[in-house]
């Protein structure tokens, strides 16, 4: 059986692509192992390739005081509201990967409320799940509960700017019907295996 197609748009081939985004992708490549159907699939349109991962790095690399496990959180509880299986596919092997565990970003996905994760964590996802859902309900008292937890106002920034700019790549994934790598499905759920010894050692 063939596999389906990662976009409804066309992909372009890697060759035809600008120097620059070539470059991005044989980077996460070399980083990776494979490059992530987003690059391939948002390179259909090199201006805004370029835009949507500047911001997407402005947000997720910065100094912040959210851990990077906890900025994937965020990705995969608002993406699992939005049901975006690209992204919480994607970011769940992220999270997976920077949270050190197997079961974390399955649990998030499905129900933040209920999963594994310490308090301040559940009140900041409730905020980012009411952001992404209903923002207009968005009042004082829930940016209050977010201070009780420990937050700042910058790290409040941070948690509305993921949720936004991801609520973007949701849509998106939804309009190309984006599909998602098959390497993501296993990343991050079994232990690395042990190196063998090299033969004479």
């Amino acid at each position: 059986m063939s596999n389906p197609p990662i976009s409804r748009y066309p992909v372009p081939a890697l060759e035809d692509l600008p120097e620059d985004i070539r470059e991005v992708m044989l980077q996460v490549q070399e980083k990776a192992g494979f490059i992530p159907n987003v690059f391939l699939t948002l390179a259909h349109r090199p201006d805004e390739f370029r835009a949507f991962f500047a911001y997407h790095d402005a947000l997720m690399l910065r100094d912040s005081g959210l851990t990077k496990a906890e900025r994937e959180m965020i990705v995969v509880a608002t993406s699992g509201v939005n049901h975006c299986q690209y992204c919480v596919v994607a970011h769940g092997a992220i999270l997976r990967i920077y949270a050190k565990s197997p079961t974390v970003a399955d649990q998030v996905a499905i129900d933040h409320r209920k999963a594994d994760i310490t308090p301040r964590q559940k009140a900041m996802l409730d905020f980012a799940v009411k952001l992404a859902r209903t923002p207009e309900a968005v009042e004082e008292a829930d940016r209050q509960r977010l201070v009780d937890a420990g937050f700042s106002a910058e790290d409040i920034w941070d948690i509305g700017g993921i949720t936004a700019f991801f609520g973007l790549s949701n849509r998106m994934a939804h309009l190309l019907e984006m599909r998602a790598n098959e390497e993501f499905y296993l990343m991050g759920r079994l232990p690395p295996k042990p190196k063998t010894p090299a033969s004479g050692s």
